[in-house]
């Protein structure tokens, strides 16, 4: 069997798979054009996602999985992957304790001035003025309630924050007091004082927030964006900060990435930019491979229905 990675691996994590498979050809490639000349051989294909292609899936004639190094798949030519019934999996929950700290920590930096008092600090101004607000007792409205909203909810726990989350579904989850369906997402809006979105990118969540959620949001409430950047379009979140439906927005993802530099979400004092960093953490590619590695098991032993975050080809998620 054949394997080809598309994408760059430490060259600890390839020695380890390679010692663990030794019936297995591996390849190891920096990029999809370097990994082109191989690509009609391989049966299982590693990549982060971005770089596949309808024309890729069409040369790989002996492909059957895709595992995805990432969370993100809606970029995935799904047509051709449905057309030959390739497997395609994903590293679903990696980034959920980062993620997790991450909505905490911002939430605290606003709460807490931290940028304004780094700027005092600069100018060495001392100001006792400044209001400071505290994020225990208050409530928390999270739009996903897979691995990552579960960590945001059990985090918030520890600061006696009510949880309320969101899904597809509205099922029952771990860590949350109340649960609600999309469709029923109105209800989750006026008590809360945090908002965050971890939603995955699909057709039924372009654009899921609009002018009206805001207006329905506190004026003094935070809404954190994490998942994915089409969730919310950048005009009405700007609009939503300069009326003051709401106070403040955090967002780390983007409908375009980079953020141009000429963007007006760069100058509003009411908006934090991260460059989509939320779910970075130093030992990525090593828990990455992991999930790869317990996957490859129970694929060599023909065992595909054990196979962990297997993808939805249709639902895309």
């Amino acid at each position: 069997m054949f394997v080809l990675s598309m994408t760059t691996l430490t060259s600890d994590v390839r020695e380890r798979i390679i010692k663990k498979y030794p019936k297995v050809n591996f390849q190891f490639c920096e990029n999809a054009e370097k990994a082109m000349p191989f690509i009609g051989d391989a049966e299982v294909l590693l990549t982060f996602g971005t770089d596949v292609t309808a024309n890729i899936i069409r040369q790989a004639q002996n492909l059957k999985w895709i595992m995805v190094l990432s969370a993100g798949v809606e970029e995935l030519p799904y047509e051709e992957i449905k057309k030959r019934n390739i497997l395609v999996t994903n590293v679903k929950g990696i980034h959920k304790v980062p993620m997790a700290e991450y909505a905490i920590a911002m939430f605290l930096q606003v709460y807490q001035q931290t940028q304004r008092l780094a700027k005092h600090q600069q100018d060495q101004i001392w100001d006792q003025s400044i209001p400071i607000r505290e994020i225990t007792g208050r409530t928390m409205t999270v739009f996903g309630t897979g691995a990552i909203g579960q960590e945001v909810a059990r985090l918030a726990k520890a600061f006696n924050i009510k949880t309320i989350g969101v899904s597809f579904r509205g099922k029952e989850k771990e860590y949350f007091d109340e649960v609600y369906s999309v469709k029923e997402m109105e209800k989750s809006l006026p008590e809360a004082d945090f908002i965050v979105a971890v939603l995955p990118s699909t057709a039924q969540t372009v654009h899921l927030f609009k002018d009206v959620h805001f207006q329905m949001m506190k004026e003094s409430a935070i809404f954190l964006n994490m998942g994915r950047g089409d969730v919310v379009a950048s005009e009405t979140i700007i609009h939503a900060v300069d009326r003051g439906e709401i106070d403040y927005a955090v967002l780390d993802v983007f409908e375009e990435e980079p953020l141009p530099k000429s963007h007006p979400l760069w100058n509003n004092d009411k908006v934090i930019i991260t460059p989509h960093t939320s779910g970075k953490f130093s030992s990525y590619i090593p828990m990455a491979a992991e999930i790869f590695e317990t996957n490859l098991t129970y694929y060599l032993s023909n065992n595909h229905e054990k196979m962990i975050n297997m993808i939805d080809v249709n639902r895309r998620y």
